[in-house]
């Protein structure tokens, strides 16, 4: 019967058996010399049978040398055995030994007799498993430094994809919203499709080769909001063809200045990239945006290969084709049903309008393949799944172009760790509630009160749907108002300047709004408080001030008037304490009181899918059936 563990013969150290470090000790044992000490248990000694290999045990340049088991001993020596003697201690005596050790060991030997080969074969097995331990050791140190250096050289890599630019083009004088009592704060990022044809694959994928040096439109526009405690997630798109303000714009690269102008969303690209983009988005909804994110037609074939293609439904067959007078299409063609749709037929659902019907059905089928999407990832497990996650980093930071502030691997990585924690079922996707402008039918404006109800349960972190239950009801509870550390000076002492901001692009500023909000302040007490004729259209009443030493004042002017805390806020675009009536307030003295919107509350106009619906299916319109 085989022992447990063995010890060295002339030491009190234990060696421990092979299976007691969970090794399989067949792989040291076989011929090396059984029980008996006779060598016979799976050789026999002198016959010249050898037993299994262990890594580098062939010392020979012929491949005959003895492995472990090798029961004759023919084998080359282990020469590098520490204080170099050769086994047996035959050959130049152990370092440091006296001459009557040595000579005590030279009348061991002589007197072992028939059994000696048997020993020197069992000390021979003995040494195996730290031999072969010595070896593993060895290839993982060296396996972990030449992965760790094609690691570094690859995140290298992954960081020369990255293209970056300016967060913001425009100013806006947003900030980031206050953290909530775990100091979180909500994440927001808008996602750019660009038209470019810049590249000769966007020629090819978008056709319109005349147009290959245009400046590039912002066809895409979807906002993401991820909630403080990162357990939903809200998404707003809005059209391409929207009409809105833009504000002033400055293109970093080249220094040109784009003047403010109204016009459709989709210019904002090519007014000095993607911040102006981000900036217009700001100025629209009130919401702070924290990153952005573009991506053109060929950065979509990339990425949906990468992620192996989501499934998409249609009613009806259909096909995107040019007919008479409505020149264009995306090629779109697929059988009524569930598709599996990657490469250019991804891109060719998402391009789809004309047999969507419109802009708004385009969205609407977006957002099913975005949810769809989604559940792929998750379904993949690609996070930790390193094959595909090394093929989804490639394709993503070869395909997008992000603000400088996520422009590296580790932040986008940290962000999509931010991400991925959300459940399909707390995902919602809407499209921003529009009319027909009335300007031009072929456009589309804000949908009042509705929009700004949307905007507003993303400002207060309100969650789209109602599957969060008594957390969300509670979330939806008016929180405490932050209060500043900065002393308000007395009424009299603090000048403010009030401006008309109830106008807008359907409807006129009230007459005189800004005269008597200043006329009602001067009669509590702030004699200072003066109207100024400043068109400042907006839709949510505000408070601004421009230094910390006067966050006191705003909010004392806030308090007096009954407009929330939240209403006020820093920004360098004032001199002064600036009250901007909005469009929130177009009569009364006192700002009527709001009740915060309810988790699910999104208005019906707003068309929202939730992420784990899995039976979405695009209506086909009538003339692209076949």
């Amino acid at each position: 019967m085989r022992q447990s563990s063995v010890r060295r013969e002339g030491a009190d150290e234990h060696i421990p058996h092979p299976r007691e470090l969970g090794w399989d000790d067949s792989l040291y044992e076989n011929g090396t010399g059984g029980a008996d000490g006779t060598g016979a248990e799976s050789g026999t000694a002198g016959s010249g049978t050898a037993g299994p290999r262990g890594p580098g045990d062939d010392g020979t340049p012929d491949g005959h040398g003895a492995g472990p088991g090798d029961s004759t001993g023919t084998g080359t020596p282990e020469t590098h055995r520490e204080g170099g003697a050769a086994p047996d201690g035959e050959g130049p005596a152990e370092s440091g030994q006296d001459p009557d050790t040595q000579a005590a060991k030279t009348q061991h030997k002589a007197g072992r007799g028939k059994g000696g080969r048997g020993t020197a074969s069992r000390r021979r097995a003995r040494r195996g498993p730290w031999r072969i331990l010595r070896w593993v050791a060895a290839g993982l140190a060296l396996l972990l430094l030449g992965t760790a250096g094609a690691g570094y050289l690859y995140y290298r890599h992954l960081n020369g994809n990255i293209r970056s630019g300016d967060r913001s083009n425009g100013s806006t004088g947003l900030a980031r919203p206050d953290a909530n009592a775990a100091g979180q704060t909500p994440v927001n990022i808008l996602l750019i499709g660009s038209d470019s044809r810049a590249k000769a694959e966007n020629v090819k994928l978008g056709g319109s080769r005349d147009t290959a040096g245009n400046p590039p439109l912002a066809d895409v526009q979807m906002l993401v909001h991820v909630s403080a405690d990162r357990k939903n997630a809200s998404v707003v798109s809005i059209p391409r063809d929207t009409r809105v303000d833009i504000p002033e714009c400055k293109d970093t690269k080249t220094g040109k200045v784009y003047p403010a102008t109204n016009a459709i969303i989709n210019e904002t690209l090519m007014r000095g990239g993607a911040g102006c983009t981000l900036s217009t988005w700001e100025k629209l909804t009130g919401v702070y945006i924290d990153h952005w994110m573009t991506i053109d037609f060929s950065g979509v074939v990339s990425m949906a290969d990468a992620i192996g293609g989501v499934e998409v439904c249609v009613e009806n067959n259909v096909w995107d084709r040019p007919l008479p007078g409505v020149p264009g299409g995306s090629g779109l063609k697929l059988t009524a049903g569930s598709h599996h749709v990657q490469g250019e037929q991804a891109l060719q659902w998402l391009r789809t309008r004309h047999a969507f019907e419109s802009d708004l059905g385009r969205a609407r089928a977006q957002h099913m393949y975005m949810n769809s999407m989604i559940r792929e990832l998750k379904s993949q497990n690609v996070f930790t799944d390193t094959m595909r996650l090394t093929g989804l980093a490639e394709a993503a930071t070869k395909s997008l172009e992000v603000s400088e502030e996520i422009g590296t691997v580790k932040k986008l990585y940290d962000l999509a760790m931010q991400l991925k924690s959300v459940p399909t079922n707390r995902i919602t996707m809407t499209t921003m509630p529009s009319d027909e402008d009335p300007q031009n039918r072929n456009h589309l404006v804000p949908k009042e009160p509705d929009a700004d109800k949307v905007w507003t349960m993303l400002r207060e972190d309100v969650a789209f749907d109602s599957n969060g239950g008594k957390a969300d009801a509670r979330k939806s509870e008016k929180p405490a108002q932050p209060v500043s550390e900065d002393p308000a000076a007395a009424p009299a002492e603090i000048g403010v300047i009030v401006r008309n901001g109830t106008g807008g692009e359907q409807r006129s500023a009230v007459p005189r709004r800004a005269a008597d909000i200043a006329q009602r302040l001067n009669g509590k007490g702030y004699t200072l408080a003066q109207a100024d004729s400043t068109p400042s259209p907006q839709e949510k009443t505000t408070i601004a001030f421009p230094s910390a030493d006067l966050e006191g004042d705003a909010q004392a002017v806030a308090k007096s008037l009954g407009i929330p805390l939240t209403s006020v806020r820093k920004s360098t675009d004032v001199s002064g304490v600036t009250l901007v009536v909005g469009a929130d307030w177009r009569d009364g003295l006192s700002y009527p009181k709001e009740s915060k919107p309810e988790a699910g509350g999104v208005p019906e106009s707003a068309d929202a899918i939730n992420g784990s619906k899995k039976d979405a299916c695009m209506p086909v319109y009538a003339p692209y059936r076949f």
